[in-house]
């Protein structure tokens, strides 16, 4: 017996094309207007601009090309440098006369030259671009008229303006990240600029404070200053690229513990994978922090490891038509597999609590409960994936929160999931 699909899930994913064309293009009009200009105009004081471009390079040249989910900044020296030189007014006490088109096509230039062999992603080169060029015209046009020399002038002041510049720059940023993020299907735009936001106060505001620094230092020491400051973010993008590996090998072992009942015939194939997914884009859509959305992930991959204990298999490994004594049993044997496997104690309890009723669950758990369910029903050539959605809606008395299953019927809408399989 075949179903229907779910309505237009394509059309409803390539929704936001458009706008990421018009973001891609907004920053190849700036780049290509940038480079004009600085071509017709000449390269002022070439050696301020070398010195920032082999910076920019290196930090560019020194990044990860595939970071692991859930790393925000792959290289923070090149991050840094594209601020410190939009931001740059003077240099050894002589004024700058660079200018904001000049920022961008050396950022431009020299993010390209460090990423040879390994293009950055378009999204990722066009919100660089456009910060540079939103940090430069907020700042260069001030300096060149000589407004700054006015107020605040070299008062203390100063680096309090440019940390105001700082803030707004990073909160343009975000708002261009999250508006890309939603545009590609990654959930609602309010959640996408919350969690844009949530990253701010990590590693975002220790690359902002090492852009301004640099600039703050280079004008008060000169060029020499660079490679002194830049030690301390270069030892900062070493351990970044620690931690990275450190969860890269977490993930892999998360992912093979997850397979382990397909292997055995327990789950179907690709019921994890589906199940964190959707899980993961519900836990956006409700505003979860990263690190919940990572605890998130890792339960709902696990969720079904408690199977492993049973004698013979559940029919088809859907757990929703088991009886609620017999979900329990299976979830709290998959907790204790979990909590050996060395993941943090918040996945195990995810694992643990997800057949429990719904207001005795943590958020994480009520959702794994809701999209295991209805990845368990949408399967099923007997119900499919519009009558398991209103299934969902019959049980939010007591088996499922209402807020998560409009989350989850959001999320489907837009198209955030594949249709299962049968």
């Amino acid at each position: 017996m075949t179903r229907p699909p779910p309505a237009a899930a394509a059309p409803r994913a390539c929704a936001g094309v458009p706008l990421v064309r018009c973001v891609h293009a907004t920053a190849g009009a700036a780049a290509v207007a940038a480079l004009a200009w600085t071509a017709w105009r000449g390269l002022a004081q070439p050696h301020i601009a070398l010195a920032y471009g082999v910076l920019i390079a290196l930090g560019e040249a020194a990044r990860r090309p595939r970071p692991a989910a859930g790393m925000r900044e792959s290289a923070p020296l090149g991050s840094a440098g594209t601020l410190a030189y939009a931001l740059l007014g003077e240099v050894g006490g002589e004024p700058t006369s660079h200018g904001a088109p000049q920022v961008v096509a050396v950022v431009l230039g020299a993010t390209l030259a460090g990423a040879v062999g390994r293009p950055p992603a378009a999204d990722r080169l066009a919100r660089r671009v456009l910060g540079a060029g939103f940090a430069a015209v907020c700042f260069q046009p001030l300096h060149a008229c000589g407004a700054l020399d006015r107020w605040p002038a070299h008062s203390p002041y100063y680096a309090l303006f440019l940390l105001f510049l700082l803030a707004l720059t990073t909160l343009y940023d975000a708002v261009l990240a999250a508006a890309l993020a939603c545009a590609r299907g990654a959930g609602a735009y309010g959640a996408a600029l919350r969690e844009e936001l949530r990253a701010v106060p990590g590693t975002g505001w220790a690359i902002g404070a090492g852009g301004v620094v640099l600039a703050l230092a280079v004008a008060a020491a000169g060029l020499w200053a660079l490679p002194v400051l830049c030690l301390p973010l270069l030892v900062t993008q070493l351990s970044a690229h620690r931690y990275e590996a450190v969860r890269a090998t977490r993930r892999q072992t998360v992912a093979s513990l997850a397979r382990t009942t397909e292997i055995a015939g327990y789950t179907a194939a690709g019921h994890a994978r589906r199940v964190a997914l959707l899980a993961r884009a519900v836990g956006r859509e409700l505003g979860l922090s990263r690190t919940d959305l990572a605890v998130l992930e890792d339960a709902a991959l696990m969720h079904d490891i408690g199977q492993l204990s049973l004698v013979d298999p559940v029919p088809a490994g859907a757990t929703e038509p088991l009886p609620a004594e017999e979900r329990r049993r299976i979830a709290r044997l998959g907790g204790a597999v979990v909590r050996r496997t060395g993941v943090p104690p918040e996945v195990a309890l995810v694992v643990e609590q997800q057949a429990e009723p719904y207001r005795q669950q943590p958020l994480p758990a009520r959702i794994v409960r809701t999209v295991n369910a209805y990845d368990d029903l949408a399967r099923d050539p007997a119900c499919g994936p519009l009558r398991a959605l209103e299934r969902l809606r019959l049980a939010t008395a007591h088996d499922h929160e209402p807020r998560v299953v409009e989350a989850l019927a959001g999320v489907l809408a837009r198209g955030g999931s594949a249709p299962p399989g049968p």
